[in-house]
């Protein structure tokens, strides 16, 4: 599924969700949705409709954006479209319609906040509501390339659960990169714990470097250097909190770490 969206480019977006199409020969789902303003809503004729001159609106950009979606997959084979103005949340009319998709592909908003309020759909509620990973793609990518990835590791329900949803990406990467980052006491049960990993993948075919890192500095910080020297493609982390809340903290990967990435982060809860 590729989640796209009316406020800003999504050539980014596109390009990522295109670059994993033709690697497993997918099907992609495109879709758009956004609720009314707090003014239309005010303004409806009748409960959750929006007035016709915003719903022509919508539809207007919605139909930009959909040749926008089968221009840049033309090479796609099999291409679907929804588009819908909602009354509720968009992230739970969009989560519905994930029910029959393997992966979600969304862009990581831009501005100051990871994940700002909108009208449109909220990244992270998504994934609280989905029951599917979501595939986060920076402004500007280029696509995916497969070389390089890098799994960011904590012995926690969230961080096993998003290696198992990334395991056909990670099958499809030349390397794969496994740290922990923790207090230098704990290092060697770090190592234990990576050892276990490392022969679980190594069973489901990933060849995995590992990795037990005393941290110094922040998570965010450290893991950004990591990537960066490293080269890495994707990071791989288990998403915690409440959206509601904005309580998080992406198996290490902190709202700054994703803000300032360069790099497609997948994500799972």
């Amino acid at each position: 599924m590729a989640c796209a969206r009316l406020d800003q480019s999504n050539a980014g977006l596109f390009a990522v969700v295109a670059d994993i199409a033709r690697r497993f020969s997918a099907a992609v789902l495109g879709v758009a949705a956004r609720q009314p303003s707090m003014h239309s809503a005010i303004m409806a004729v009748g409960p959750g409709e929006p007035p016709d001159r915003d719903l022509e609106k919508f539809r207007e950009r919605a139909a930009a954006v959909e040749a926008e979606f089968r221009s840049a997959l033309s090479k796609v084979e099999n291409l679907h479209w929804r588009s819908q103005m909602t009354a509720g949340p968009p992230s739970q009319h969009i989560a519905n319609d994930a029910r029959g998709v393997d992966l979600i592909v969304a862009a990581a908003p831009t501005g100051e906040r990871i994940f700002p309020p909108s009208l449109e759909i909220d990244v992270s509620d998504l994934l609280m509501r989905a029951g599917r990973p979501v595939l986060i793609a920076p402004a500007g990518a280029a696509g995916l390339k497969f070389t390089r990835a890098l799994v960011c590791w904590k012995d926690s329900r969230e961080a096993r659960r998003a290696v198992v949803d990334a395991m056909p990406i990670l099958q499809a990467c030349k390397q794969v990169d496994v740290v922990e980052l923790v207090d230098g006491r704990e290092l060697e049960a770090a190592r234990d714990r990576l050892a276990d990993l490392g022969e679980w993948l190594r069973r489901h075919g990933v060849e995995a470097s590992l990795l037990a890192s005393p941290l110094n500095g922040t998570e965010a910080a450290q893991l950004a250097a990591i990537a960066r020297d490293l080269d890495i493609d994707l990071i791989v982390a288990g998403a915690f909190g409440r959206s509601r809340l904005r309580e998080w903290a992406f198996g290490g990967v902190t709202q700054d770490l994703l803000l300032n990435s360069d790099r497609c982060v997948f994500v799972s809860h």
